[in-house]
């Protein structure tokens, strides 16, 4: 029971380090926030989810406004779940400065955000469903071809990134 309760420990320090590490990773990268003015990479974030998929489409006016409702209602439905989770989050990160890792708080907090997180993927996925809804049997066929091709370039990029540590190894 002692070497479960040691693996469990382990198991938690490492997620705990992984959250805490992952967003500080990412703002240091090109993708990221940081000396980017607060923008993103392609302006999926801050209430554009979709648009750039969508970009290429074709939409009518009307099309657009809807997507544009869309949007802004998910933004409204979701922003204080956003809020909610940053704060739990800023929370595990404050006990955490103090210096000992308190498993207890530590489970409790990553417990807290889980149901957050979980509202927030359901409220995309429904994002997702309406805004598909808002399309014409063609612009959902031209839309599918464009991620099929993507989906090539991005296994044409890998492939190549690959050959390349390949070489360097």
């Amino acid at each position: 029971m002692k070497k479960f309760g040691k693996l469990k420990l382990v198991a938690l320090s490492t997620a705990l380090v992984a959250c805490l590490a992952l967003p500080f990773a990412y703002a240091q990268s090109k993708g990221g926030r940081g000396g980017h003015g607060g923008k993103q990479r392609g302006g999926w974030h801050h209430g554009r989810h979709g648009e750039m998929g969508f970009r290429n489409l074709n939409l009518t006016d009307a099309q657009k406004t809807q997507m544009k409702q869309l949007r802004d209602s998910y933004q409204e439905r979701t922003q204080t779940l956003h809020t909610e989770l940053r704060t739990k989050m800023q929370e595990l990160r404050q006990a955490q400065q103090g210096g000992g890792f308190n498993e207890a708080l530590a489970a409790q907090k990553l417990a807290e955000t889980a149901p957050l997180r979980a509202k927030l993927m359901a409220e995309r996925f429904k994002l997702r469903q309406d805004s598909m809804a808002v399309l014409t049997p063609e612009q959902k066929t031209q839309l599918e071809q464009q991620r099929e091709q993507f989906k090539a370039k991005r296994e044409q990029f890998k492939a190549k990134r690959a050959e390349k540590q390949n070489q360097v190894q």
